[in-house]
């Protein structure tokens, strides 16, 4: 995935870009890279006019509702808290206070700082909401809305003539991803609300004076909340009901088996359709580019419906896309021939296994967590991150997200029957708020960028998880590998998407694909930090999630430095896992609890460059004389019939 730019001519043509932007807006002009050389002066004045109407945002809320305190300390502190969320939107802050109701906001502006600063209202300022995220449906529901007066162009304004239209009953209308918090001055009561899976973060906490905090971060609300949680994804908090209430229903929640013959047709439009989607942009944009099936499918679509964007129209059709991995790492490799293929404008970055691991305390701190997988794969996106967004890139679109949906970690091909399949899917996209989403969000958001998903868009999921899970089984017999219904949708002969061998390309997770020696180099370095004595007291100094490696104790120390918090150390999860599986799909292979490590390459049997036997643990090694047995998958350049 992402970005380094390692050509003279590539970093030329950047810095190029960017100061020819800067006699618009001194401030805001790195925003501007994609490509506006095409545009001429006056066009660009106008673009920069049309974006000061029209703002999209990834930023940081905090409210503190309801908390007794009405002073200027209190507002002092609330200002103080929500400057620690300022990283999320660097380019302006806002508040706005009623009694004691403090509603305050870390802006990721689009051109003006001066425009579309929240909070937002609506005509007579009685409903304020706080927003982070975007409504892709704006336009569509403003049409609705005839009646009301908007007070600016953001896509976010809706919420609050939404409420007043329908009370507390309109979040399904609502299609993008979103966390906010809503106060109505009018008779003092709120409500919050977060995304169908929880794209964005939300905390919720309460304090012991009757307080009500709600943060996008951790930080936000650890040092002044008695107790603090994850917002549920999906969910609605109400004061009026004091309480939660789900509602985001779709029929896949109830893990019920569906039955819905497979259209390849149809799930490629539905994808198609979500990715278009999310060319909503008055920003330069990219997308982040692995090599992998999934981002490649993204960049591949991205290009081919371009050029009919209004984005295209203000940016250009080239295409920006970003890659991180170490030297010579198998996502560098397989994301340069995508580009090439694709034509996109192609950056690389590269990193060491000691540029990671000096990392390590800022990405824990960012991402508040101390789970193995998602550090490890939060590292190099990380550092891909800062890099993309001093180029002047603020958005970008990735991948996440199919592989929770079509069964596509490795640890499925030894899924028994269909049944536990669909159920194990069904509790992976339940947990993507813990481990992708919060990846992915946080990683990029670390350095003020946007990372949008459209995997994870409410009805490609719908479409993708109401077919009948019998298509998801990995069938060797019948050449069917990992995600084979999503490659079989894109296997286009007439105008390929994607050549044969990358469509076709094995699972690869992000932390082994930037370079095995990642993983196994973060190994080295807790086990050179963690000794065998305090790991023998693990279930004492930490008798919650208690680390069961050296590496997951290392995130642990370092973690606890930061959140010491029992609330803090509850939001995180926990439980064997084999190559990213729950806890109970360990269960398909009696090897695996063996050897419980996140990494695709636990996968035995599976992984073609599985753990070779020397380097497995001794439960493994035990009556066992030859090496695991790899299961074939399609020869690159075949293409795979049904």
């Amino acid at each position: 995935m992402l970005l380094v730019y390692r050509g003279a001519p590539l970093r030329s043509s950047l810095s190029a870009q960017l100061s020819s932007w800067q006699p618009i807006n001194r401030r805001s002009c790195a925003t501007h890279t994609a490509h506006p050389s095409s545009f001429r002066s006056t066009e660009r004045d106008l673009l920069a006019t049309y974006c000061c109407r029209r703002s999209r945002k990834m930023c940081g809320i905090l409210a503190v509702l309801g908390c007794a305190d009405d002073t200027q300390g209190k507002r002092v502190r609330v200002l103080e808290l929500s400057r620690r969320l300022k990283h999320r939107g660097p380019d302006w802050s806002g508040m706005h206070q009623v009694g004691d109701c403090y509603l305050s906001h870390q802006r990721l502006a689009i051109i003006d700082p001066a425009s579309g600063d929240q909070p937002l209202y609506n005509e007579d300022k009685s409903i304020v909401v706080t927003v982070n995220g975007e409504i892709y449906n704006h336009e569509q529901l403003r049409a609705q809305l005839s009646s009301h007066t908007f007070r600016t162009g953001s896509d976010c304004e809706v919420i609050a003539h939404l409420y007043e239209e329908h009370g507390e009953n309109f979040i399904d209308m609502l299609d993008g991803v979103f966390s906010f918090v809503l106060l109505d001055t009018r008779d003092n009561s709120f409500i919050a609300a977060r995304d169908a899976i929880g794209v964005t973060p939300l905390y919720i906490g309460w304090g012991i004076d009757g307080s009500v905090w709600i943060s996008s971060e951790v930080k936000g609300l650890n040092d002044d909340c008695e107790h603090f949680e994850i917002f549920p994804p999906g969910h609605l908090y109400s004061s009026k009901q004091g309480g939660f209430k789900r509602w985001y229903n779709p029929p896949w929640f109830s893990e019920v088996i569906p039955s819905v013959p497979y259209d390849p047709l149809a799930l490629r439009k539905a994808f198609e359709k979500a990715v278009i989607k999310r060319l909503m942009t008055d920003v330069p944009f990219g997308v982040l580019l692995s090599g992998g099936l999934d981002s490649s499918l993204v960049a591949a679509v991205t290009v081919r419906h371009l050029a009919g964007t209004k984005a295209a129209k203000r940016w250009g059709t080239k295409l920006h896309s970003f890659c991180v991995g170490l030297e010579g790492s198998p996502d560098l490799k397989a994301a340069k021939e995508v580009a090439n293929y694709l034509g996109t404008m192609h950056h690389e970055f590269t990193f060491t296994v000691q540029d990671g691991i000096d990392a390590i305390e800022d990405v824990i701190y960012h991402t508040e967590t101390y789970d193995v997988t998602t550090i490890r794969a939060s590292t190099p996106m990380f550092l891909m991150s800062r890099k993309i967004k001093s180029l002047g890139v603020k958005m970008v679109i990735s991948g996440e997200g199919s592989d929770e949906i079509f069964g596509g970690y490795l640890y499925f091909h030894k899924a028994p029957n269909k049944e536990e399949l669909h159920r194990e899917t069904c509790q992976k996209i339940k947990a993507l708020h813990q481990y992708d989403c919060l990846r992915a969000n946080k990683a990029t958001s670390a350095w003020g960028l946007e990372a949008r998903v459209p995997f994870l868009d409410k009805e490609f999921i719908n479409e993708a998880m109401s077919i009948d899970p019998e298509w998801k089984m990995i069938r060797p017999d019948l050449g069917r590998i990992e995600k084979w219904m999503l490659r079989k949708a894109f296997d286009d002969e007439e105008q390929p998407f994607l050549p044969k061998h990358i469509l076709y390309r094995q699972k690869e997770q992000f932390s082994d694909g930037v370079g095995y020696s990642w993983i196994d180099g973060l190994k080295a370095h807790a086990e050179s930090n963690v000794t065998d004595k305090m790991m023998s007291n693990a279930k004492f100094i930490y008798p919650h999630n208690t680390p069961t490696t050296k590496e997951a104790y290392c995130y642990r120390m370092i973690f606890e430095r930061f959140f010491p918090q029992n609330s803090a150390i509850l939001t995180v999860p926990g439980g064997p896992s084999v190559a990213c599986s729950t806890a109970k799909a360990v269960e398909w292979d009696a090897q695996w609890s063996g050897n419980l490590d996140p990494s695709g390459r636990a996968a035995l049997g599976v992984h073609l460059s599985a753990y070779e036997q020397e380097h497995l643990p001794a439960t493994i090694m035990a009556g066992t004389s030859k090496k695991p047995r790899m299961i074939e998958v399609a020869a690159p350049g075949v293409a795979i019939e049904s």
